[in-house]
């Protein structure tokens, strides 16, 4: 049993797609398992994709959202919200099954979707967290997503549940939530300078570890009063290096030098605190994953709600839109993805 939180403080990096293909594929491996997608993002990308993608996932989505109690992630927090510091008897109401809308999703993979009401109660979240009492009200507060993430494995009883959140990129008090239900974080990134500097902010806003001129603001940082309340927090576990641009089946030069300025990065954060990283008696760059590009195959992944394994070569007719589908490229990359579910 274990939870991944997909998180870069940049966004635009594939964080919700491979969040997607991995529950997806883990689902569809492991059979036997509870896997549970947990939306934090506001888009609810990853939520309309699972519900069965651009149309049919966007009705599910706004049936989920019109029913009482909201059967989302918002409406789970809202219900947080009238007793902050109560856990909820049942959290069944907010859980949905997404093969019954998208019977190309696997059976066993459940959903708590994603809601954009998340972002308008993130205030009234904050605020319950400031309360004078009870002295420990920010602790209770921010492992509201960790109690939800226990309950639901107590619901998955004797079967195995794993858990994949998907977060957004900012820091708000729902991706701290998110990221303190996790046990892992995997890093997706584009090898670009603006992913370097948002994973060097991953690890200024979560562990508090910073440049000369970052350090004197991480003094109150979220890790230390983590720390103070007992909170353990996750482990950097993996960096993916989404939408590489191949040459000869390597990665292209100029991206090569981008990745290395990353890896350069990762390496002088785990040379300042190794014990943030999941295997700390290794340098996390001899461990990134390289994903290559595939634009068309992640549109037709996304606007038909197709787990990647069910995709097919060839031309894809999508609202009147033909979209070609190679196999070649295809095929690489279902190995690289895979590879990388396979080390969850």
């Amino acid at each position: 049993m274990a939870s991944y939180a997909y998180w870069n403080n940049k966004g635009g990096v594939g964080k919700s797609f491979l969040c997607y293909f991995s529950a997806a594929e883990y689902a569809e491996k492991h059979p036997d398992a509870d896997v549970y997608v947990i939306d934090l993002c506001p888009q609810a990308n990853v939520s309309e994709t699972i519900l069965g993608g651009q149309v049919t996932g966007a009705k599910a989505l706004e049936q989920l959202t019109s029913e009482s109690p909201r059967r989302t992630i918002a409406g789970y927090l809202e219900a947080r919200l009238s007793s902050p510091f109560q856990k909820l008897d049942d959290v069944t109401p907010f859980v949905s099954e997404p093969h019954y809308t998208n019977r190309k999703s696997p059976s066993n993979l459940k959903l708590v979707c994603g809601d954009n009401l998340v972002e308008l109660l993130s205030e009234a979240i904050r605020q319950a967290s400031q309360l004078a009492l009870p002295a420990d009200a920010w602790r209770r507060v921010l492992m509201w997503v960790a109690d939800l993430v226990a309950q639901l494995r107590q619901i998955s009883g004797t079967r195995d549940s794993f858990f994949f959140i998907d977060c957004n990129p900012s820091f708000s008090v729902y991706t701290q939530q998110a990221l303190l239900a996790a046990d892992s974080v995997i890093v997706p990134f584009t090898p670009d300078d603006s992913s370097r500097r948002g994973i060097a902010n991953v690890a200024a806003l979560l562990y508090g570890i910073a440049d000369a001129h970052g350090s004197a603001y991480t003094r109150l940082s979220f890790s230390g009063r983590a720390d103070e309340h007992g909170i353990q927090l996750p482990k950097l576990r993996y960096f993916v290096n989404n939408r590489v641009t191949m040459y000869e089946g390597k990665p292209s030069k100029a991206f090569a030098a981008a990745s290395k300025a990353i890896k350069d990065t990762v390496d002088g954060i785990y040379s300042k605190k190794k014990s943030i990283f999941h295997n700390p008696s290794k340098k996390p760059s001899a461990g990134f994953f390289d994903i290559p590009d595939n634009h068309s195959a992640n549109i037709v992944c996304a606007l038909t709600g197709t787990p990647l394994s069910k995709l097919k070569a060839g031309p894809h007719e999508i609202r009147g839109e033909r979209i070609q589908v190679n196999k070649g490229p295809l095929d690489r990359y279902k190995e690289a993805l895979t590879k990388f579910v396979q080390a969850l």
